[in-house]
């Protein structure tokens, strides 16, 4: 199976959070993979900014706040290795585009983060969302976008793990099916 090449450079996120919001909640880790190339990846837990959390958001991830607070990367330092790991896999010339499924869930949080930490978003304000390209190429309803429904035509029905590097993963293989399709590669 061939991998589409890409003019920009597609970086598949995920992320897991205490709850729905960077203002009141903490962003608990990345993962991230280049899109071509998914063995390059990237993956860090953060310490919490707070003790702010909704016990369903641990449910889903599994993530453990005590063990977070004492071996989790803290915020400015997360960012930091992850815009230098987006330099490192970047190719010469191309600037990095945020690719999620939901991006608007994820984007949110990574990109009050850089803003917080660093001062500055490293994607600027570069954010593809799956489900709306699927919506859009499906001719489907938003409740059709579901990863329910998308996993069963590009993951053979297989669903997420909620560990925020297999997910990035696993939505670019996604990402990688839909274009693939789009472009009738």
């Amino acid at each position: 199976m061939n991998t589409p090449t890409f003019d920009e450079a597609y970086i598949s996120v995920d992320v897991e959070t205490a709850g729905p919001n960077p203002s009141q909640y903490s962003l608990l880790s990345i993962g991230a993979c280049l899109v071509s190339q998914p063995e390059h990846s990237f993956y860090v837990e953060l310490q919490p900014i707070n003790d702010q959390m909704l016990p369903e958001a641990f449910e889903i991830h599994g993530l453990a706040i005590d063990e977070l607070k004492k071996q989790g990367i803290p915020p400015a330092k997360a960012m930091a290795r992850f815009e230098s790991w987006l330099d490192s896999i970047l190719p010469a010339g191309r600037l990095p585009l945020f690719v999620a499924f939901n991006a608007p869930f994820d984007w949110m949080f990574v990109n009050d983060y850089f803003h917080r930490f660093l001062g500055h978003n490293p994607f600027g304000h570069a954010a593809l969302d799956i489900k709306a390209l699927y919506m859009g190429y499906a001719g489907s309803t938003w409740k059709e976008t579901s990863m329910k429904n998308v996993s069963m035509k590009y993951l053979g029905g297989r669903q997420i793990s909620h560990n925020a590097l297999e997910d990035a993963i696993d939505q670019a293989k996604i990402f990688t099916g839909l274009y693939r399709q789009i472009r009738k590669v």
